[in-house]
């Protein structure tokens, strides 16, 4: 009975693992993206329904929330690296049917992020006074607003960790299906509450940003116990638990993966610091527009944050069963079809930019300034989905550097560098930060769907000699 249930057990994964590296490209790309594609458009919503909960609550803090994320960013940079580490590792041993090192690597991944999102959590309650004071330099028409939404937020860096870990094993598996199910249910409690918690209806106070903030993390500790659940439950085999197993050989590997993503992270983290510190420094109107435009990008590019993980994990799963030619296959049809997605929905919401924006204010003064920052930035959107369906193609070969280094380099010389020189030093205004946002766009794709069609990088990581097949 035993030998038969432990023959049993990596079944689930190995249904997933054939159809990934046997099936048709669109077609494989379409199941493993349709539903993380759903889940997008279910977060979209309700960073939608949270804008406007906030616009009515008072129209300045609509843009609370986006002082915080660059600072958010800056500290899960840690996370991003680790997991883009973990894709690659544990997608490709799956690749490979060697089960019980995917089962040990599960267990790595999971205790550093762990350890590493409670640390982070404490680095931003301790920390978050001097960074907005001082480095964010927050306008002080909602700095009381941004501390307490930041506050809270801080929580939500610590379970964000382990939901994101978790997520990603199930992606390595090819489950996108379970874990997107349990997001959109998260989120969707999280939309039910957002009006209540922020606008204090019926016998709840009436908590403003913290309300929103609140209904976030409550959504993060759902994903947690649900992502939980799928794991124990559909595969017994990857036996997640805390584990002392990590050792210098391994750290090695991670670094050599995740390094490129972590330098990218950090120095990501303080471009858009001192990119939202440069809007700030053109006042609260520059910085409300901007976040309302940003409102109307997620909208647009739900379509190519939902998708692109499929391509990490198909990349991964094929260079693992040793099969380059495939890969290289997936890494240009997904891209093009990214690309495509991405230029239809700009060109559909296009004409309505004003309108979507008018839902969340009302001062002409921001109607004007969010108009500007559209017209520039959603012709440039397409180039943006070429990036970043090139980082999942770096995320699932493993090979991250030239990407990262691409990716550092637009948003560093041409968004902040080039950004403060014509705002500031040539006085163009917020036409200066807005154009140099839109150009890294256009030139990182362009680039980097070169590196896609001719970079070397349809090799696998992962260390042939040490495989343990089964569970």
């Amino acid at each position: 009975m035993t030998e038969e249930l432990e023959l049993q057990e990596p079944r689930d994964i190995s249904r997933y693992r054939d159809r990934i590296i046997n099936g048709p490209i669109i077609r494989t790309f379409l199941w493993l993206g349709i539903p993380p594609l759903l889940n997008q458009l279910v977060f979209v919503a309700y960073n939608v329904a949270d804008t406007y909960w906030l616009s009515c609550y008072s129209e300045l803090t609509v843009s609370v929330p986006r002082q915080v994320m660059p600072v958010i960013m800056l500290f899960q940079a840690v996370i991003m690296a680790t997991n883009a580490a973990c894709l690659s590792i544990v997608s490709q041993y799956i690749g490979a049917k060697a089960y019980k090192n995917a089962s040990l690597e599960a267990s790595r991944f999971f205790t550093v992020a762990f350890l590493c999102g409670a640390i982070l959590n404490m680095l931003l309650l301790t920390l978050r006074s001097q960074i907005f004071t001082w480095l964010i330099f927050t306008p002080p028409e909602i700095f009381e607003e941004v501390m307490a939404f930041s506050a809270i937020t801080a929580f939500d860096v610590f379970f964000n960790s382990i939901a994101f870990t978790f997520a990603t094993l199930l992606q390595s598996v090819g489950d996108t299906r379970r874990p997107a199910i349990i997001n959109m249910v998260a989120v969707a409690i999280n939309i039910v509450l957002d009006p209540f918690l922020v606008l204090g209806i019926g016998p709840f106070p009436r908590l403003g940003v913290i309300g929103a903030s609140l209904t976030d993390v409550m959504g993060k500790i759902l994903s947690v116990i649900g992502q939980t659940y799928i794991l124990r439950r559909n595969y017994p085999e990857l036996k997640v638990r805390f584990t002392r197993e990590i050792d210098i050989e391994w750290a090695k590997l991670v670094l050599q993966i995740g390094l490129p993503i972590l330098s990218f992270g950090l120095l990501n983290g303080f471009a858009f610091t001192l990119q939202q510190r440069l809007i700030n420094m053109l006042g609260i109107v520059a910085a409300t527009a901007f976040s309302i435009g940003f409102i109307v990008m997620n909208i647009v590019d739900a379509a190519l944050f939902g998708l692109s993980g499929a391509t990490a994990i198909m990349i991964g799963q094929s260079l693992g069963a040793d099969n380059p030619g495939k890969a290289r296959q997936i890494a240009f049809k997904t891209t093009m079809l990214i690309f495509l997605l991405v230029a239809t929905s700009a060109i559909i919401i296009y004409p309505f930019k004003r309108l979507i924006a008018s839902f969340f204010a009302s001062d002409p003064a921001i109607l004007d300034e969010t108009e500007r920052f559209l017209q520039l930035i959603l012709p440039s959107l397409p180039f943006f989905g070429l990036c970043v369906n090139s980082m999942s193609i770096a995320r699932g070969s493993g090979h991250t550097a030239f990407p990262t280094a691409i990716d550092i380099g637009r948003i560093w010389i041409m968004r902040v560098a080039l950004g403060y020189f014509l705002a500031f030093i040539i006085n163009m205004g917020s036409i200066g930060i807005w154009l140099p946002l839109s150009l890294s766009n256009v030139v990182g794709g362009t680039i980097l769907i070169t590196w896609v069609k001719y970079g070397k990088w349809d090799k696998a990581v992962i260390r042939r000699n040490n495989l343990k097949p089964g569970n």
